[in-house]
């Protein structure tokens, strides 16, 4: 069977349907409003690969053929049989298909010249790191990267950022070694006018700042015990709230956080929270 989406009018449609949209679209000719014709266009202009099946009357044949010429997938004349609608559907499905996968590889090899034009070496180390840098891109995970004061951490944070889904959105890196305990939480999580002495005006926080992109928590083992505590609220309940406000504020991150050593180890020792440690360590690059 075939997952359908009704929409009442064309506007509709092109308000909700989605980008790559791996479907088919199966609209009439004559609409209230927008016709099938002008929705038609207006797909074609966002993606003139898309089909797009016309349902017309018989007076309206003349205005198919016309479309199909302009791009419609096909179209079929009123009355026509469930059988006849299936064929076609799954026609066009399968075409659709095709399209979306050989978009998916030419994207995926020039993400490869791209990156190898960032990430240079020919060593077969780097050219394994290069290969989980773009596989790890494009997963939806949180991730920890291993490696020794001036391995290249925050390169590999960004090329993880800008080689994944999230590449239009912001990508803010802190160095959690480099700020001051008593600022620490002002910084990551903002704060409200009069939230402390000397907080003057409303300021947004570094993970507020980022939402919908990525966050880089460099050296993260030097994050205070405290924040790590909110730091595991957030990627919970992917919420947050400012210094001097109870109001909570929804945030989509992504966490790629850096660190020379172990953080379970680090955890053993009692020096970071186990629980905030696996949660960073749905993956690991080691450099």
């Amino acid at each position: 069977g075939f997952e359908v989406q009704v929409f009442a009018r064309a506007e509709e449609c092109l308000a909700h349907l989605p980008e790559h949209f791996p479907g088919v679209v199966l609209t009439d000719v004559r609409m209230p409003g927008m016709s099938g014709l002008e929705l038609l266009t207006r797909l074609q202009g966002a993606d003139r690969d898309l089909p797009v099946i016309l349902l017309t009357g018989h007076g309206d044949v003349p205005m198919a053929v016309e479309a199909m010429r302009e791009g419609a997938y096909d179209f079929l004349e009123k009355p026509f049989s469930p059988e006849t609608l299936i064929s076609n559907l799954r026609r066009a499905l399968e075409k659709r298909q095709l399209v979306l996968e050989n978009r998916r590889l030419h994207e995926q090899a020039d993400a490869r010249t791209r990156l190898d034009a960032t990430l240079l070496g020919v060593s077969p180390g780097m050219q394994t790191l290069r290969r989980q840098v773009l596989e790890l891109a494009q997963l939806p995970v949180n991730v920890i990267i291993r490696g020794e004061t001036g391995s290249g951490k925050e390169l590999i944070a960004r090329c993880l950022h800008d080689f994944g889904p999230r590449a239009a959105r912001p990508f803010v890196a802190l160095n959690c070694a480099a700020i001051p305990e008593h600022l620490f939480e002002a910084e990551l999580f903002g704060h409200e006018s009069g939230a402390f002495t000397g907080a003057q005006g409303k300021r947004i926080g570094r993970l507020e700042y980022a939402d919908g992109g990525t966050v880089f928590l460099d050296e993260i083992e030097s994050m205070p015990m405290a924040q790590q505590v909110k730091l595991l609220r957030v990627l919970q309940d992917k919420r947050l709230e400012r210094l001097g406000s109870n109001q909570s504020i929804d945030v989509d991150l992504r966490i790629i956080a850096a660190t020379k050593p172990d953080l379970l180890e680090e955890a053993r020792a009692g020096r970071f929270r186990e629980d905030l440690a696996y949660r960073l360590n749905v993956a690991e690059l080691r450099l």
